[in-house]
C-alpha cells in the first residue's frame, strides 16, 4: 500500500492527470497484493459506475449546460442585481446570491464558476472592482453550489458510503446559507475599506420586470427539492426533472434556445461528465487496495494515539483535509478519503450526516486554495489575472469559520434533515 501511495504522489508531481495517476497507482497496488486475480480490475472499474444514484451526476451537469444556453443563468443574475443594487458592493453581493440561487439547479462548483463568472466578472471589472477581487469572490461563491442541494459531490459521497442522498441534501441547506452570508460579510468589509459606491435603489418597475423575467427560473429549485422532500422521487429522478424543466423553460418560455442547440449541449455535458466518471472508475482500484489493506483501521489507530477526544479528532480531520486540498483535486480527495474517514466517524460516534457535511465543506474549500484549486483557476482565467494575485484568503477564512461552527454545533447540520426526513 505504501508503494501505491508513493506512486500516486510521484505521478501527480510529474503532472500526470489525477484520474490516470490514481488508476495506474491503483493497478500497482493491486499487483502487490497476494491472492488477487487480475479479473478484479475490470470488475471494479465497471461496478464503480454501475450505480443508479451516480446517474444524477451527468444529469445535473446537463442541467447546468441548459441553464447557460437557455438564458436561465442570465435572468437570475439580472434579478439579483436589481434587488441588491442599492447595497455597497452590490455586484459582489449579487455574485454571491446568484451562486446561492444557482445551487438549486446544478450542484456543480465548476459549472457555477464558469457560468456566473462569465457574466459577473466582466461586469464587476467594468464597474470598478479589481479583477483580482472579482475572480476571488466568484471562485469562493461557486463553492456554495455543492453545499446547498442538489449537489454532485453529495451524490458521490452517498454512492460511496451508502448514506441517504436526500438527507445529505437537507443537511447542506443551513451550512450553505451560512457560507453565503459569511462571504457577504467579507464583501461588506471590503466595501467599507475600499469605499465602494452605493447606487440608487431599483424602482419597483425595474424589480417587477426582473422578477417577472426570472420567476420561471426561481421556481425550479422549489420543484426539484420539494419533489425529494415529499418522497415523490429520488435524487436521480429529481435530476431528470431538473433537465426536463430547464429544457421546457429555455425552449418554450424564454425561447433563448432551440432544438438545434441540444446536440451541442449534450456534447459539452458529456465531455464535462467524462472527467469525474473516469476519476470515479479508476479510484475504485485505489479504494479496493485501501480497503483490502485495512487502511481505515490504521488511520483510526494513529489518530487515537494522538487523542481519543472526539473534538480533537474532528479538528485533526479538518486540518488533514485542508492540507490535502492544497495539493489534490476535490473529486480525487473525496473519492480517496470518503471510504477512509466514514468508518472513523462511526467509531467516534459522530452523526453520519453531520460528519459528511464537514468533510464535504472542507473539500470544497480545497477547490479554491492554491496551487491546485480548480475553481480558482477557472475564475482567474476569466478575469485574466495570475492565480497568485486572486483575493481568495479572506473568503477561505470566512468559510473555515462556518466549518468550525458546524463542526462543534452539530444541530446546525442535523436540524433540517431531522425535521423534514426523520
Amino acid at each position: 500500500m505504501l508503494i501505491m501511495f508513493l506512486a500516486f504522489a510521484i505521478f501527480l508531481a510529474l503532472g500526470m492527470p489525477a484520474a490516470f495517476s490514481m488508476g495506474i497507482s491503483g493497478l500497482i497496488g493491486i499487483f502487490t497484493l497476494d491472492g488477487v486475480a487480475s479479473v478484479v480490475i475490470p470488475q471494479k472499474i465497471f461496478m464503480a459506475l454501475n450505480s443508479f444514484p451516480l446517474l444524477a451526476v451527468p444529469l445535473f451537469v446537463l442541467t447546468g449546460e441548459i441553464m447557460n444556453t437557455g438564458g436561465i443563468t442570465r435572468r437570475i443574475v439580472s434579478f439579483c442585481n436589481s434587488m441588491l443594487r442599492h447595497w455597497r458592493g452590490s455586484l459582489s453581493h449579487a455574485n454571491i446570491v446568484t451562486s446561492m440561487l444557482m445551487a438549486g439547479f446544478s450542484g456543480s462548483a465548476t459549472a457555477d464558476a464558469v457560468s456566473v463568472g462569465a457574466i459577473m466578472i466582466p461586469a464587476m471589472v467594468e464597474d470598478g472592482y479589481s479583477p483580482e477581487y472579482s475572480a476571488g469572490v466568484t471562485a469562493a461563491s461557486s463553492c456554495i453550489g455543492p453545499i446547498i442541494p442538489p449537489s454532485i459531490i453529495m451524490v458521490l459521497y452517498g454512492g460511496i458510503t451508502g448514506l441517504s442522498i436526500g438527507k445529505l441534501f437537507m443537511g447542506g441547506i443551513v451550512p450553505g446559507v451560512l457560507i453565503g452570508l459569511s462571504q457577504m460579510l467579507i464583501t461588506v468589509y471590503f466595501g467599507k475599506k475600499l469605499g465602494w459606491p452605493k447606487y440608487p435603489r431599483s424602482t419597483w418597475a425595474e424589480k417587477w420586470t426582473a422578477t417577472k423575467s426570472a420567476v420561471w427560473a426561481l421556481f425550479a429549485p422549489v420543484i426539484i427539492i420539494g419533489s425529494m422532500l415529499n418522497g415523490i422521487c429520488t435524487a436521480t429522478e429529481a435530476a431528470t426533472i431538473a433537465v426536463m424543466y430547464c429544457l421546457f423553460v429555455s425552449i418554450v418560455i424564454y425561447r433563448d434556445m432551440s432544438l438545434k442547440d441540444i446536440p451541442k449541449i449534450l456534447l459539452r455535458a458529456a465531455l464535462n461528465t467524462a472527467v469525474p466518471c473516469l476519476i470515479i472508475s479508476f479510484a475504485s482500484l485505489f479504494g479496493f487496495v485501501i480497503t483490502r489493506e485495512n487502511f481505515a483501521s490504521i488511520l483510526v489507530g494513529f489518530l487515537f494515539r494522538i487523542s481519543t477526544d472526539p473534538n480533537v479528532v474532528m479538528l485533526l480531520v479538518i486540518v488533514l483535509l485542508m492540507i490535502v486540498g492544497l495539493f489534490v483535486d476535490g473529486t480525487v480527495a473525496l473519492i480517496t478519503f470518503a471510504p477512509i474517514l466514514f468508518p472513523l466517524g462511526e467509531t467516534m460516534g459522530f452523526s453520519p450526516i453531520h460528519f459528511a457535511l464537514i468533510i464535504l465543506m472542507v473539500i470544497m474549500i480545497g477547490t479554491i486554495t492554491p496551487p491546485v484549486g480548480l475553481q480558482l483557476y477557472v475564475a482567474a482565467s476569466i478575469a485574466k489575472v495570475p492565480v497568485t494575485k486572486v483575493v481568495i484568503w479572506p473568503f477561505v477564512i470566512a468559510m473555515l469559520a462556518v466549518v468550525f461552527l458546524c463542526a462543534y454545533v452539530p444541530a446546525i447540520v442535523t436540524f433540517v434533515p431531522g425535521l423534514l426526513m426523520p
